[in-house]
């Protein structure tokens, strides 16, 4: 058991013993005394106060005649649980419970109108979960994480892996970043440009508070990324809207007057088009026109299963403008929080500034491992290894999808997830309640347009989660629960 952070004043008039009794009677009352444990013995309790056994047991003997506690063959004494209810001690009398208003006491947020996503929490215990922005828990590499995990146990990582290291990173990762990393997506990068983060909303989310004043307007794609868009409004940003297309955002006239540009470029959120590479240069001349910072959120651009991969905006000339987000999350696991990002020397310092007193830094150990799990070579293996693993999912959905679908399906060759339009009378939020009910776990697609109710006939399906055995059989459910929509 551990301390029970009980006072006794010798120097008092009041005895030892009453003391001792109500003290108790407050840590039971407070829950400071856990109900379903016994009590301390007389002789453990008197060694750590340092007082008699006497005193002790006279105490007991008091919360015994009161009914507080009671004695139990094999057990010691135990608080009476018919005595909870009644108790609620302050200073040792009996008072009312402090009521708090705190509704009125926490602070409001600007973004309550913008819907958010919402996931089945229990989605791993349906038998078809089309779920995104999650793993199939068997393809994680654990045999190579723990490898990597233990090795950064010893030196000479284990300094790094246990140390405080204030506002700094860890250098081997970054090291391997700019080796191993960023160079298969185009990217040059000196250490002093790359900042490691827990994800690539904890980047999102510093660049928002350091960037960003009080009306700044910030461009976000339409349909686009609700995290971005809750982090950006509740920095005081205005959004503005720019639709999407087949070859990704459509870059409006101008850019004057937009202080920062959201985008995902190789694979948008949600629907997987690629920013085509004349936008891309378009934006670009436009950004630089027009003092405007454009954020590269570059997700999951390991995953393509057509062609050769898009090099990353960042990766182009006269990209000085553009800050590139990357995360080990999408390939790996979401729940390792590990990303970094790539930007000027001197916003890094300034980022990292920022970071520090809020959660000082990623992981130690983490970092370390992640480390050796580049430098292992394991990193590579894993991405192709995944890449494969999701190709045949992404075939195996759109095939199934074409084939049993009423409606033609045609998705870009990349990404984790396959954007779905119906036709315009489907309503996506009963096919999600329906298809729920069978057992199939899809995501609603209106709540990632600005304009809802005019978008409810899109539906996200990832298949990152799911058995690969078991994408048709949950098509065919779903297609199912599709066809008693229209038909209603």
């Amino acid at each position: 058991m551990g301390r029970t952070l009980i006072a006794l004043d010798r120097d008092a008039p009041e005895p030892l013993y009453q003391q001792l009794r109500k003290a108790l009677e407050h840590a039971i009352a407070s829950g400071a005394l856990n109900p379903q444990l016994p009590l301390p013995s007389s002789r453990e309790l008197s060694r750590e106060l340092g007082i008699s056994r006497n005193t002790v047991n006279t105490a007991y003997q008091e919360l015994i005649a009161e009914g507080f506690v009671e004695p139990r063959p094999r057990s010691g004494l135990v608080v009476n649980p018919e005595m909870l209810s009644h108790l609620s001690y302050e200073t040792g009398e009996q008072t009312s419970p402090d009521v708090i208003d705190w509704p009125s006491r926490v602070r409001p947020w600007p973004d309550t109108r913008i819907p958010e996503i919402a996931k089945v929490s229990d989605w791993h215990r349906y038998p078809y979960p089309f779920v995104a922005g999650q793993v199939e828990v068997e393809s994680f590499p654990r045999l190579a994480w723990a490898r990597a995990l233990r090795e950064a146990l010893e030196p000479p990582h284990l300094h790094y892996s246990l140390r405080d290291g204030i506002d700094e990173d860890d250098p081997y990762l970054v090291d391997a970043l700019c080796r191993e990393v960023l160079p298969t997506r185009g990217i040059e990068a000196e250490p002093d440009q790359v900042l490691i983060t827990l994800g690539s909303q904890q980047g999102l989310d510093l660049l928002a508070s350091s960037l960003l004043r009080e009306g700044d307007t910030v461009g976000v794609e339409d349909p686009g990324y609700l995290d971005a868009r809750h982090i950006f409004s509740r920095a005081g940003a205005l959004l503005a809207p720019f639709g999407i297309d087949g070859a990704g955002l459509v870059p409006p006239a101008r850019l004057d007057g937009v202080s920062l540009l959201h985008l995902t470029p190789s694979h948008h959120s949600p629907t997987n088009v690629t920013l085509s590479i004349g936008r891309r240069k378009q934006l670009l001349a436009q950004a630089r026109q027009s003092d405007t910072l454009l954020i590269e959120d570059d997700y999951d651009s390991e995953f393509r299963y057509q062609g050769s991969p898009t090099p990353a905006l960042k990766a182009l000339p006269g990209s000085d403008r553009v800050i590139y987000l990357g995360t080990f999350s999408k390939f790996l696991a979401p729940g390792l929080r590990l990303g970094y990002l790539v930007a000027a020397p001197e916003l890094i310092r300034e980022l990292r500034n920022q970071r520090r007193y809020r959660v000082r830094h990623a992981s130690g150990h983490v970092q370390r491992a992640m480390s050796l799990l580049i430098d292992s070579g394991q990193y590579h293996r894993t991405v192709r290894r995944r890449r494969t693993q999701l190709q045949r999912k992404w075939h195996a959905l759109r095939d199934a999808l074409n084939e049993l679908l009423p409606w033609r399906v045609d998705p870009p060759p990349g990404g984790v997830s396959i954007w779905v339009t119906g036709p315009s009378e489907l309503d996506c939020v009963e096919l999600a309640r329906a298809a729920l009910a069978r057992g199939v776990v899809i995501e609603r697609g209106d709540i990632y347009f600005t304009e809802r109710d005019a978008h409810r006939n899109h539906f996200r399906l990832g298949f990152a989660a799911i058995p690969l055995e078991s994408i048709r059989p949950g098509v065919q459910q779903l297609a199912a629960v599709v066809h008693q929509v229209l038909h209603r």
